[in-house]
């Protein structure tokens, strides 16, 4: 696969305790097979679809106790460069860009408004290996309570441009915050931002939604909860495919879709 323009996904990976039990999950729901565990980075393991890089999933370093989740990384030609703009826009680094190796090099970070995110300038490891397809990642959004914070930060660290969805005469869109940033023009949409409204706990900070490509949404939910996980949204037909929002049985967030069941007419937007 080519180089990721900067700003666009490029690659995602959690920490897991149980790191076999993530690996009978995610093996389950999504279809993965692992790779052999990379002792030289942490125990670093691949996942693969089709044989095909998708994520990787990795236990927590000795002492830490942060719970799972998946992180979203963005691409960079320059880490450094990017950990600057961060730290410009208001960001805080919670690592410093790192080499790992010959792979390439990355950096943690929180935006403004509380959601973390990773930042990845490649080596040898390019980032996905495929894109869009069954067993694969599809989509983010962050999801934040303070939009205006968080579009201008990412504007500001990333080339984004940017379209609001408009709701129009939707019920269920009544009062949406959604807007979606593109790289190198609007027919490029690379992240979406959501505003979390009274629907979410207050305990639930803001995070980073990574959406995974399936053959079945509902066959997906069915499995997640047959491991233990649980169904927090949908399943819900939309114009961009049938999804549902869950988390795996360690506490990881993540969504599913099935972008071949699209319903609907796609919403107006228009620029920010």
């Amino acid at each position: 696969m080519a180089e990721f323009p900067e700003g666009a996904p490029c690659w995602v990976d959690a920490m897991f305790k149980d790191v076999e039990g993530a690996k009978t999950f995610y093996s389950d729901v999504l279809g993965w097979t692992f790779g052999d565990a990379q002792s030289d980075y942490g125990n670093y393991t691949q996942a693969y679809s089709e044989g095909k890089a998708v994520a990787a999933v990795v236990p927590p370093m000795p002492g830490a106790d942060a719970p799972s989740q998946w992180c979203l990384y963005f691409a960079s030609p320059d880490a450094a460069a990017t950990a600057e703009k961060i730290k410009s826009a208001g960001g805080d680094l919670m690592m410093e860009p790192m080499q790992v190796g010959s792979l390439g090099t990355m950096l943690l970070a929180k935006e403004p408004s509380g959601a973390v995110f990773g930042v990845w300038q490649s080596g040898e490891h390019k980032g996905f290996e495929k894109v869009g397809e069954s067993g694969a990642y599809a989509w983010a959004e962050v999801y934040t309570r303070d939009p205006d914070k968080a579009d201008s930060f990412f504007r500001k660290v990333f080339p984004y441009g940017a379209q609001r969805v408009e709701p129009g005469d939707d019920p269920e869109m009544a009062g949406m915050d959604f807007v979606i940033f593109s790289v190198g023009g609007k027919e490029n949409p690379v992240l979406g931002r959501m505003k979390m409204g009274d629907e979410f706990p207050p305990g639930i900070p803001p995070y980073v939604q990574v959406y995974f490509s399936v053959p079945d949404c509902d066959e997906a939910v069915a499995k997640a909860k047959k491991h233990g996980g649980a169904l927090h949204f949908g399943p819900m037909d939309s114009p961009y495919g049938r999804f549902a929002a869950l988390t795996d049985q360690q506490g990881a967030a993540f969504a599913v879709i099935d972008m071949s069941k699209a319903t609907g007419d796609m919403p107006k937007m228009s620029d920010v």
